[in-house]
C-alpha cells in the first residue's frame, strides 16, 4: 500500500493487486475505489500507465513490485512506461454517469419549442413531425434505461445516451462481468416486428438497416475503449424493441442481441469476460465525453 498525493489536496492509497488470466499475468496500481491507473506486465516489466495524475507514483510503486517479484525478466535499469493515449481528469462537464435515459432526445424536444397546441393538431391531423418520433423514442429509451438500472445490483455498470463523433449517439452502455453491451432501443407500440439478419420489418414495411447499424455503433465503441484501456475490449451489439406485439427473430447468422424490454434482464448473470478492475477501468473511459474523439 502506498499513499500518495492525489492533486486534489489530499493523499490517496495506491493498492497492488494481481490478475492471471486468459495468457495475462499483470499487476494491476488501483485506486481505493478499485479504478486502475496502471498496470504492469509482470513477464516482461513493461508499464502502462493508464491516468496521467498517478504517472510517477503508478511507475515508482509497480517497478518496486515487480523487482520483488521472482517471476518477471526486467530489462536493464528501471523500466521505462509504455506510451498509451490518456485522458484528462474527469470533470463534472465530462462525466456521462449523470446522463438520463433519453438525453438527446430530451435536449432535441427542449430545442424544438413545440408547444402543447401545436402537438395536438399534428395529432388530430395525422400529420408527421419530428418531435413526434423524439417523443416516442424518449419514452422507449426511458424504459429500457429502468431495466437496465435493475442490473447494477448484479455488478453491472449502466451509461445512457452516450455521443459519439458527427451527431451519433449509443442509447445505453452495459458494462460488467459479462463484457460491454451497446444498446439500441427501438419503440414501436403495438406493432408486429421481424428480426433478419441485416434488416427488420416492422408490420411488413420496408425493411430498417437497424442490426447493421447496431453492429457498427459496437465497432466503434470498441475502437474507443481499446484506444484507451490498452487491452482487447469486445463490445456485443444489442436491439431491444419496446411496445411490440410481437418480436420474431429469422436471421439464421445474426450477430446481434434481440430482447423487449423486460427481457434485458437475461444479461444480469453473465460473467467471466471482465475482471471487477476491468469493469471499472472500461467504465471510467466509457463515461469520459472526451473519450468519444475516437469514435
Amino acid at each position: 500500500m502506498l499513499r500518495v498525493e492525489s492533486g486534489r489536496g489530499g493523499l490517496v492509497e495506491l493498492k497492488v493487486t494481481r490478475w492471471k488470466r486468459y495468457g495475462h499475468d499483470r499487476l494491476y496500481a488501483n485506486l481505493p475505489d478499485g479504478t486502475a491507473v496502471g498496470w504492469a506486465d509482470v513477464r516482461t516489466g513493461d508499464i502502462t500507465v493508464l491516468v496521467a495524475e498517478y504517472r510517477d507514483d503508478v511507475i515508482a510503486m509497480l517497478t518496486h513490485h515487480l523487482r520483488d517479484n521472482p517471476e518477471p525478466v526486467l530489462p536493464q535499469g528501471a523500466p521505462e512506461a509504455e506510451t498509451r493515449p490518456m485522458l484528462p481528469p474527469l470533470t463534472p462537464t465530462d462525466d456521462l454517469s449523470a446522463n438520463r435515459p433519453g438525453e438527446s432526445l430530451r435536449d432535441l424536444l427542449d430545442k424544438s419549442g413545440v408547444g402543447l397546441i401545436e402537438r395536438v393538431v399534428s395529432q388530430l391531423l395525422r400529420r408527421p413531425a419530428d418531435w413526434d418520433s423524439w417523443r416516442k423514442g424518449l419514452a422507449g429509451e426511458k424504459r429500457v434505461g429502468a431495466e437496465l438500472n435493475r442490473l447494477a445490483r448484479h455488478g453491472w455498470r449502466v451509461l445512457h445516451s452516450i455521443p459519439l463523433a458527427n451527431k451519433v449517439d449509443v442509447d445505453h452502455l452495459l458494462i460488467g462481468p459479462g463484457g460491454v453491451f451497446s444498446i439500441n432501443t427501438k419503440h414501436h407500440h403495438k406493432r408486429a416486428v421481424c428480426v433478419g439478419d441485416d434488416s427488420v420489418k416492422v408490420d411488413h414495411g420496408k425493411p430498417a438497416p437497424y442490426a447493421r447499424k447496431s453492429r457498427a455503433e459496437a465497432k466503434r465503441v470498441a475502437r474507443v475503449l481499446e484506444h484507451y484501456c490498452g487491452f482487447p475490449v469486445s463490445v456485443e451489439p444489442v436491439l431491444v424493441f419496446v411496445g411490440v406485439t410481437d418480436l420474431k427473430v429469422v436471421a439464421t447468422q445474426l450477430s446481434v442481441r434481440v430482447y423487449q424490454e423486460r427481457q434485458v434482464a437475461a444479461l444480469a448473470p453473465l460473467s467471466g469476460v471482465l475482471t471487477p478492475e476491468q469493469v471499472e477501468q472500461v467504465y471510467s473511459v466509457a463515461r469520459h465525453r472526451q473519450a468519444r474523439r475516437q469514435a
